[in-house]
């Protein structure tokens, strides 16, 4: 009789990333440069109510057992909207209903909500990578053609991991941010120095309105961040939300912001706003999360109105604070019409894609060249733009 081989890998879905041990994850995800694939993260998205199936993303995780070893990951989602994810593929959404395809739910890999930087599989040291990948990439598409999934899109790639993506026919479409990056900075006077003249006078006017109006700021880290004040956190973001209306992207719960206390406040800096007629009690303040030498900034709101505050609890005073603390790159979070006048150049980022069924797959591949052209050409004069003294004579 000849004996079966046992497979060196198994698969396993899972609606819950409660149900992994954070350890095992997290032996995974920390050590990528990224803080927003950590157990602790995504577990409060779910547990949170804001990462769930009634909001529209339904948790469904891959991850890949060697025995009882956790040795792979990738957190996943079933969308049934497109919403939160800030890589706008309405135009595929409408192509499909024009050709009668049902375009969701579709399978979405990234950290809610969270429009930075480095999604990735999340794959052991010492394993082979090549072919967990390939085993992972066969799961994802055997689901998504077993259940009827329009497509599988992978947003804000790790730029490494992407290159292997590409191979196994996945196909990027390009996108930007707005990323500041660290040019040997020892104080802010010299990031002030990179700009022509006529910006760097408008900044330090801008940051004196914000002196003069009797206002301080103070960055809090570590122990200084407790419950209460981020659940005053999660006031501001939700007031800042509420201002936009319909499009106020309110998607995060007080709850989420509650239960980062205590077990994720190594990774958050609040630039909090302080008032002459009450200096203990903060009238604004901006959420960053740091891991290494990143910061990303999340949310932010005030309740007051005062000219300029905006700039400098986003951009400005965190940029000090990176500049001191050895940060090399500062990604301030969505949007850009603020960012480029700030020293955040325009920054490629891609997105990944793949549709199971013929004809959009047809028109995908057929015109996203010309999209990737016209959005480096975005980028070239975005960047063309900027008010430094290279650009500027």
């Amino acid at each position: 009789m000849v004996e079966q081989l046992k497979p060196r890998y198994s698969v396993a879905w899972t609606n819950k990333i409660a149900e992994i041990p954070q350890a095992e994850w997290d032996a995974l995800a920390m050590p990528l440069k990224t803080p927003f694939l950590e157990w602790e993260w995504l577990h409060n998205m779910e547990s949170s109510g804001s990462a769930t199936a009634k909001a529209g993303w339904l948790p469904n995780h891959l991850t890949v057992w060697r025995d009882r070893t956790l040795v792979a990951a990738a957190p996943l989602y079933l969308k049934g909207h497109s919403y939160g994810e800030f890589v706008f593929d309405h135009q595929w959404a409408d192509l499909a209903a024009r050709l009668g395809v049902q375009y969701y739910p579709k399978l979405l890999g990234m950290s809610p909500f969270t429009p930075a930087e480095g999604y990735r599989f999340l794959i052991a040291p010492g394993e082979d990578e090549d072919e967990i990948t390939e085993l992972m990439v066969w799961a994802i598409d055997h689901f998504c053609q077993e259940q009827g999934i329009s497509g599988c899109n992978f947003l804000y790639a790790d730029p490494e991991w992407r290159q292997v993506m590409e191979r196994h026919g996945f196909v990027s479409w390009l996108h930007h941010s707005y990323i500041w990056q660290n040019q040997g900075f020892q104080t802010f006077d010299d990031y002030l120095a990179v700009f022509n003249a006529n910006q760097r006078r408008n900044i330090k006017r801008e940051r004196k309105a914000v002196e003069s109006a009797g206002l301080r700021l103070e960055s809090m880290t570590g122990d200084a961040i407790t419950k209460s004040l981020l659940s005053s956190v999660y006031h501001f973001y939700a007031d800042t939300c509420d201002k936009f209306g319909w499009w106020g992207s309110k998607y995060l719960t007080r709850r989420f912001f509650e239960q980062l206390h205590p077990n994720y406040c190594h990774r958050i800096v609040v630039f909090a706003v302080f008032g002459e007629q009450n200096p203990h009690h903060p009238i604004g303040m901006s959420f960053c999360l740091t891991k290494g030498d990143q910061l990303y900034g999340r949310y932010w709101g005030a309740t007051q109105d005062f000219d300029n505050l905006h700039f400098d609890t986003c951009y400005y005073t965190p940029i000090e604070w990176a500049i001191a603390n050895g940060i090399q790159t500062f990604d301030p979070g969505a949007g850009g019409r603020h960012k480029k006048r700030r020293g955040f150049p325009a920054t490629p980022n891609h997105s990944l894609h793949r549709f199971y069924e013929p004809r959009l797959d047809h028109i995908l591949r057929s015109y996203i060249d010309k999209v990737n052209d016209a959005e480096q050409q975005e980028i070239d004069a975005i960047n063309q733009d900027l008010p430094f003294k290279q650009a500027n004579g």
